[in-house]
């Protein structure tokens, strides 16, 4: 993947040309081998790293900042001087798993820097030229072939929004999780976009029902009409959409039930979207027993004086919280069910889901979490958060 975006790529394919050692890594440019003079007056060399901003998987557009990071110590002037005029942070910091970088520097022209090999060139030759006056034969042209490490990801290209937000190091958090979607007639599909693109290991999508013209009004995307006319089970249609993302999607084009349950024991989370509160409580109740941590959804919308009125809630339990489920989580429905109706509209689904994608990001440290509730509902009509089950 990164060769090919560097032979498609003019600005890195001028870089390398001309002979810098350049390596695409990630959301990332690292350019190796760069001569800098120490405190000693001793010559170093040290790695630029850049934040890669792409028009497509294959083409670089222009660089989203002036901002530039280095690897190794403060590049100096011939007397050992720090080089003062690009300073900008001196703090180390992990990228991501595989880069740390220990400063950054800043060299802003005017009208900014138009493209890659224009950004690159500027910071190596102002580090460098020190070096270069006390050793004329160092230079950072080394025409050294750097190895493609493939990218290996699961993703199909690459996420250089992480790598843009600086929170590579964080989404990593999710790395190694499997997780199952249990219903995708609407919020569980909009929990799956979400979750395709986070850098799980795998997705796994339960649901035996097909993808009728209901359900694309209230799922995320524009269904065709020939998708339509195919009737696909809905999880063969995502599986197939959302694989344009994500590379480990698994179809589990059946119901969950009884005899099929041990399927979920290799889960990390799950998110139980369904419906039928008798299938809600049998598959909670497994989860609690195998101590697989997880959340529940619910969506209560009914029609007063010609007006919507109801609320969405998420039910969560952890390895450590599950004695709250009773309170929330019935074995039948019945007419006294707020969340019994089936009015399903595109707005709540989604609202329903980004709750729950929030509170499994919160449970696994993604974002700060002060309440630690495991049951919160959101009231339309007030547009108030309601947070039960706090846990200290």
């Amino acid at each position: 993947m990164s060769q090919q975006l560097i032979n498609l790529s003019p600005d890195l394919k001028r870089l390398r040309d001309e002979g810098y050692e350049i390596e695409v890594r990630g959301g990332y440019l690292l350019i190796h081998h760069i001569p800098f003079v120490d405190q000693n007056r001793q010559i170093q060399f040290g790695v630029l790293v850049s934040t890669l901003t792409l028009s497509s998987n294959n083409r670089t557009t222009t660089p989203d900042n002036h901002v530039i990071h280095f690897i190794g110590d403060n590049p100096c002037g011939v007397d050992g001087t720090i080089i003062t005029a690009i300073q900008h942070s001196n703090a180390n910091s992990s990228l991501n798993h595989q880069i740390t970088v220990n400063r950054s520097f800043s060299n802003k022209p005017a009208a900014g820097y138009p493209n890659y090999y224009e950004k690159v060139k500027r910071y190596a030759d102002i580090i460098s030229a020190p070096a270069k006056y006390i050793n004329p034969s160092a230079t950072e042209k080394t025409f050294k072939v750097i190895a493609d490490s493939a990218n290996e990801t699961v993703f199909q290209y690459i996420d250089t929004n992480s790598s843009r937000a600086n929170i590579e190091i964080i989404n990593a958090k999710l790395e190694r999780q499997k997780i199952a979607i249990i219903g995708l007639g609407g919020t569980g599909a909009y929990i799956l976009d979400m979750v395709a693109k986070t850098p799980v290991k795998e997705i796994h999508l339960f649901d035996g029902d097909s993808f009728d013209q209901h359900n694309a009004f209230r799922s995320p995307g524009a269904a065709s009409m020939s998708d339509l006319d195919a009737n696909p089970q809905k999880a063969v249609y995502y599986q197939k959409l959302y694989s344009n993302m994500h590379k480990y999607i698994y179809v589990h084009d059946y119901y969950v039930k009884k005899e099929n349950l041990q399927e979920l024991d290799k889960m990390d989370y799950v998110f139980v979207c369904v419906d039928r509160n008798a299938v809600r409580k049998m598959i909670t109740d497994y989860l609690v027993d195998k101590a697989i941590p997880f959340a529940d959804v619910g969506l209560g919308v009914n029609v007063v004086d010609d007006k919507l009125i109801g609320q969405v809630r998420v039910t969560s339990a952890t390895k450590t919280k599950a004695d709250h489920l009773s309170k929330h989580i019935f074995s039948e429905d019945n007419e006294n069910n707020d969340y019994a109706t089936n009015i399903q509209i595109a707005e709540l689904n989604a609202l329903n889901a980004i709750f729950a994608v929030l509170k499994w990001k919160k449970i696994f440290g993604i974002y700060v979490d002060l309440e630690n509730e495991h049951h919160s509902s959101f009231s339309i009509s007030t547009s108030k958060i309601f947070n039960d089950d706090v846990t200290t």
